[in-house]
C-alpha cells in the first residue's frame, strides 16, 4: 500500500500543539507559577491552532508551512526556560563611551 506525501501543515500543527503541552506540563511539574499573561498566551495559541491550523494570520510573521510565528516561538521558548528554572539570557548593553586617554 502506497502512502501519499506527508501533510506538512498537519505536522507543523501537531508539533506546535505538543510544544505548548510540553511547556505547560514542565511548568506544572516544576511548580513554577506562570503569569496570567503566559497562561492566557498558551491557551489562546492552542485554541487558534486547533481552529485554524496556525496561530497567526499575517504571512510575513512566519513561514508558509509553520504553525507558530517567529515571536510565538520565542515566547514559547522563554516559557519553557522559565519552567526549567533557567535564567534568562543577559540583556544587551548599549554602546558605552571609551574612557579618555590621559595625556
Amino acid at each position: 500500500m502506497k502512502r501519499g506525501p506527508p501533510d506538512r501543515k498537519a505536522q507543523a500543527k501537531r508539533a506546535a500543539l505538543n510544544a505548548l503541552k510540553r511547556a505547560r506540563r514542565q511548568a506544572d511539574r516544576a511548580g513554577v507559577e506562570l503569569s496570567d499573561w503566559e497562561g492566557e498566551f498558551l491557551g489562546s495559541v492552542e485554541e487558534r491552532l486547533k481552529t485554524y491550523g496556525r496561530a497567526f494570520g499575517d504571512p510575513e510573521k512566519g513561514g508558509a508551512g509553520e504553525a507558530l510565528s517567529v515571536r510565538q516561538h520565542v515566547k514559547l521558548k522563554e516559557i519553557g526556560a522559565k519552567a526549567k528554572g533557567e535564567k534568562p539570557a543577559m540583556a544587551r548593553k548599549g554602546f558605552r563611551r571609551k574612557p579618555k586617554a590621559e595625556g
